[in-house]
């Protein structure tokens, strides 16, 4: 028993002499478990830290002015400043409200369409599926329930509410602000559109100028 006293005594006194005391102020760095010679050339990396003193610059300063013509990223959070459009990037009204429709600095044509498919392949199809009926390649690996983009809750949605779900994530989604520009997204939200038009569409939907051929295919004269 005065073994088992004496080895919880050094313990604790280990402890306490290593970490110190709640709430004490430490005058120099904290131990270093993992020396250089373990990850050389990682842990300590030269770098300049901001508003300190640089001898690499002329003018001594490590914080640097950024170059002529410099604009805001548009990547990011929703809210960040610099941002006087709601619509174009938040998808919102003036009141709050998620707007219908597309924002005016938006064309909404096949080039649009065309990129929204290729990033809704890249970062939306693995999981709501090719055609969006929630039947991505997840789904075999033990996804959850995806929505479809096919269910009338989803299609009477505001196209802003949709911009709004792709750029701060819904549920189990995670945002994609930081992958998808504000312009692709609202790509992506036309191609959800198409999508479900096209979920819908029937032989009278094909206008009388469609090639030949394809008219053909279908069984149109």
């Amino acid at each position: 028993m005065r073994t088992l006293y004496l080895v919880t005594i050094f313990i604790v006194v280990l402890t306490v002499s290593i970490l110190g005391f709640r709430g004490r102020t430490f005058t120099h760095p904290p131990m270093d478990v993992f020396p250089e010679w373990a990850f050389p050339g990682m842990k300590y990396q030269p770098k300049h830290v901001q508003q300190t003193e640089s001898a690499f610059f002329a003018d001594g300063r490590s914080d640097r002015v950024a170059p002529p013509g410099t604009v805001a990223s548009s990547f990011g959070p929703a809210g960040q400043p610099l941002r006087n459009d709601d619509f174009l990037y938040q998808g919102k009204l003036a009141d709050g409200s998620f707007a219908r429709g597309f924002p005016k600095a938006i064309t909404v044509d096949l080039k649009l369409l065309e990129r929204g498919r290729d990033r809704f392949t890249i970062y939306c199809s693995p999981c709501h599926g090719a055609v969006g009926d929630g039947m991505g390649i997840t789904k075999k690996y033990g996804m959850g329930a995806v929505p479809t983009y096919h269910d009338d809750r989803i299609r009477s949605m505001p196209e802003g509410e949709i911009f709004n779900t792709i750029t701060n994530g819904k549920g189990q989604m995670n945002p994609y602000s930081d992958k998808i520009a504000p312009a692709d997204r609202w790509a992506v939200v036309a191609y959800v559109r198409a999508l479900q038009r096209a979920e819908q569409g029937m032989l009278a939907d094909v206008p009388a100028d469609a090639p030949a051929d394809q008219r053909k295919e279908l069984g149109l004269k």
